[in-house]
């Protein structure tokens, strides 16, 4: 691609140098998504072996992707996100949510989704499948009173029979009234606390995950009593693993709401999508969830 000596002071251009492929976008998504192995990535993507390891080593080149040696004999490489490709998720999620609501939806603002929609199909079609293997996000376990870091959680307890993941849009926020969809997030958290006991009995666990910062979620935490963690993906990483629906509220994107219900082993068993009836959803998931959990002890 050539450029006008103009657009060399310009990031949009600089980035379009980098995205304005159409193959090495949805390489980024796959990648993003877990399919880091060449075979992975042609059978995700349809892409012929030659325009993919063509479009695999501009990313290398651009510094997005490197190359990490798993078999020797023969040689093979897994392609991981940098530094620089990792900051490109927010930007894939973007494009996402822009696609579904004026590509894929009629244009309205919502945090909920239609039963017939592109959004539905694609959290429904995640049950069968696993989550996202290392992935961790910033947990709310561990920070102090100063807003200091907590350590990093899997997605999953790797002691819990089951786990019970449910995304929201924000506590704490006034703006949640005027879009469809998004009123309910203490309402929901509430419900998992006062059901928590229950959930432990079962050996579940319940991981809540927004795109608010951790030091927002641990003051939630702190005031609101929540004994279980909350885990922050501002950096949008499980969005883009899961194609996860979002919607921009007060300047930021966050997540639909959302119930997953995942086994030991890390597969998605059940989906809840869209969470209309909180109260209702919350019940469900702990039914699920037990169920799950009965069918690790008889197996």
């Amino acid at each position: 691609m050539r450029m006008h000596n103009a657009d060399e002071t310009c990031g949009i251009a600089q980035a379009a140098m980098v995205l304005g492929d159409w193959w090495n976008v949805l390489v980024l998504r796959e990648i993003a998504r877990g399919h880091v192995r060449f075979d992975a990535l042609a059978a995700g993507i349809g892409l012929s072996r030659k325009v993919l390891t063509e479009r695999l080593g501009r990313l290398v080149a651009h510094g997005v992707l490197q190359r990490s040696l798993y078999q020797r004999r023969p040689v093979r490489y897994e392609y991981l996100l940098t530094d620089a490709g990792s900051a490109l998720l927010p930007l894939l999620v973007a494009m996402q949510d822009w696609g579904d609501r004026w590509m894929l939806g009629d244009g309205s603002l919502t945090a909920t989704a239609g039963e017939d929609g592109a959004e539905h199909a694609r959290v429904h079609a995640l049950v069968g499948t696993r989550l996202p293997d290392g992935l961790e996000l910033p947990g709310t376990q561990g920070v102090d009173q100063s807003g200091m870091q907590g350590a990093d959680l899997p997605l999953t307890s790797p002691d819990a029979a089951a786990t019970v993941l449910f995304t929201y849009p924000g506590t704490g926020i006034d703006w949640v009234e005027s879009i469809p969809g998004a009123p309910g997030c203490t309402l929901e958290n509430r419900l998992f606390r006062d059901a928590w006991p229950d959930f432990r009995r079962a050996g579940v666990d319940v991981r809540g995950i927004s795109t608010e910062l951790t030091p927002a979620q641990a003051e939630f935490a702190r005031t609101e009593e929540i004994p279980y963690a909350l885990l922050s993906d501002a950096r949008h990483q499980l969005a883009a693993a899961l194609r996860l629906p979002t919607f921009r509220g007060a300047g930021r994107l966050r997540h639909k709401r959302l119930i997953l219900v995942a086994d030991a082993e890390r597969t998605v068993r059940h989906a809840l999508f869209p969470v209309t009836d909180i109260p209702h959803a919350v019940e469900e998931s702990l039914r699920l969830a037990e169920e799950c959990a009965r069918d690790r002890r008889s197996s």
